[in-house]
């Protein structure tokens, strides 16, 4: 499953044609409080300035030094600017400049949804919005070469840019794992910058540009109005909860031999489940059976459903439209019977790596290690300072990376970092990577039971094993690691020795 690059993180090199908008034009609101007139887009499009900090997955006491980086954003209803999450995520500082103003306003994030790469902000100072309305957004998807703007603010000048292209594509496809979704391409360019300008059709916004193909020519994405309904009515709540979805593992029905096999007639038509999903609980499906109908749309061998009349589209894709109560109706064609299932759906897809999506990690340090939990940033670090090939490979943090969680709370404790410098690790090898097995013998769950083990040790030595092949059991004194720890942190510039949550238990029982 491709993970597509943000436009900040794209291959820059392609030839964008800037169009420059020297004076500002006159702008009236529609009936709804929409722009409108000569200038309406412009006037509805803005720059946003974030200063990151982003988690040091190898580090995860501190956090990477400040990144100043910029996107584009678009005023929407409710005095909100909507712009893409990868903007603003890990932001301690938000900017906001409208277009032909001066200052900067400062802003904060409303709402995040990194998945499917959407954030809302909220401005200290409203006052912008009595001359910058908000922009209209067409109703429904766009039409295959249908003509469209996309507005922004990218590398390579100061004022507003405007490319210009056509509709070329609409798929039903990932994001972020595990969020599927609604993606329009476009042939204007979209480069670094561009990531949350609004993309237009006429005066109507249909999507919100998002990512662009490394390496290719002019081929950009857009996050659709219809994806980003969805997003502001789940934060409606001031939460947001995610997109129901199904994960089942499908195959197609093409095959002469595979409908031979199922004893398949012509009539039956459809896509057949490999492997249920069954992480969130058990699924009606059973392997072999043929789904044919979603709602009462056709499901046809290759996995499509028709939306319109020129629009073929992955039939998963209707599940956020007919999902009521956490599931949704199909039909199934099972053991020459036809069948009707309520399939459950959810936005959650459990998995024993997962990605932090916005949250620092949280640690905790024992003389010269540090522990932290598994992550998919952690592994995307490249765990410098393994011992050997041979663990990196044999660790839990590869070999179950897209695992499900064997019990509840289930997580990989790991050593992400070398031994600070101490004494006490002569003869060690360094532990980078390890995932911990035991403590003292004891099985350990998760991070907070990895520290409630040490808190209430009470024996000579405290000894960790760990999981992959190649790794020493390391012993130390107990003594000895308590009371080297203060004096680590002060060498190492540290100022407390795990994060909040894992404070709290370390101290929650008396030492005794």
């Amino acid at each position: 499953m491709r993970r597509w690059s943000p436009p900040s993180c794209s291959v820059i090199g392609l030839c964008l044609a800037l169009v420059e908008i020297p004076t500002a034009r006159a702008v009236v609101a529609a009936p709804d409080g929409s722009a409108t007139g000569v200038g309406r887009v412009e006037s509805s499009v803005v720059k946003v300035f974030s200063t990151v900090r982003r988690p040091d997955p190898l580090k995860p006491w501190n956090k990477q030094s400040a990144d100043e980086r910029s996107g584009s954003g678009v005023i929407i209803e409710g005095k909100r600017i909507l712009t893409n999450a990868h903007v603003v995520l890990y932001a301690s500082q938000v900017q906001v400049q409208a277009y032909q103003a001066g200052d900067k306003v400062s802003a904060s994030v409303e709402a995040v949804a990194p998945g499917i790469d959407l954030a809302v902000l909220k401005l200290d100072d409203d006052k912008l919005f009595a001359t910058h309305p908000p922009l209209g957004r067409a109703p429904g998807l766009p039409d295959v070469k249908d003509a469209v703007m996309a507005y922004g603010y990218p590398a390579g000048g100061s004022n507003l840019s405007i490319t210009k292209g056509i509709v070329s594509r609409i798929e039903f496809t990932s994001y972020n794992h595990p969020v599927q979704g609604l993606r329009v391409q476009i042939d204007a360019a979209i480069n670094p910058g561009n990531s949350g300008g609004p993309a237009v059709v006429g005066d109507k916004m249909i999507g919100l540009a998002f990512s662009s193909l490394g390496g290719a020519q002019n081929i950009g994405y857009i996050i659709p109005n219809e994806e980003i309904d969805l997003f502001l009515k789940d934060i409606a709540d001031g939460r947001y909860d995610g997109k129901p979805a199904m994960f089942e593992d499908l195959q197609t029905l093409e095959n002469p031999a595979l409908r031979a096999f199922l004893k398949l007639g012509p009539d039956v038509q459809g896509t057949v489940v490999h492997e249920p999903f069954v992480r969130t609980g058990p699924s009606p499906l059973r392997p072999w059976d043929v789904i044919t109908r979603i709602g009462d749309e056709p499901i046809d061998d290759q996995g499509m459903v028709q939306i319109g009349p020129n629009l073929r589209i992955h039939f998963p894709y209707l599940v956020q439209h007919l999902a009521r109560n956490g599931k949704v109706p199909l039909t199934v064609f099972r053991a020459g019977k036809t069948l009707q299932v309520q399939l459950p759906v959810s936005p959650s897809f459990p998995m024993l790596v997962p990605d932090r999506e916005g949250a620092y990690p949280p640690y905790f340090i024992y003389g010269p290690l540090v522990f932290s939990n598994g992550s998919g940033e952690l592994i995307r670090s490249g765990m410098r300072g393994y011992g050997s090939m041979a663990g990196a490979l044999s660790s839990p943090l590869y070999t179950r990376m897209t695992d499900a969680p064997v019990f509840a709370g289930e997580e990989l404790v790991t050593v992400p970092s070398p031994f600070f410098p101490h004494k006490l690790v002569k003869g060690y090898g360094s532990p980078a990577g390890g995932v911990v097995k035991t403590v003292n013998g004891i099985p350990i769950k998760n991070l907070k039971h990895l520290v409630e083990v040490l808190r209430d040790a009470r024996q000579e030595f405290v000894t960790f094993a760990f999981a992959q092949k190649g790794g020493e059991t390391l012993v130390f004194s107990r003594k000895e690691i308590e009371g080297a720890t203060e004096e680590i942190l002060n060498d190492n510039g540290i100022r407390s020795q795990g994060s909040p949550e894992l404070m709290a238990i370390w101290n929650a029982k008396p030492r005794k």
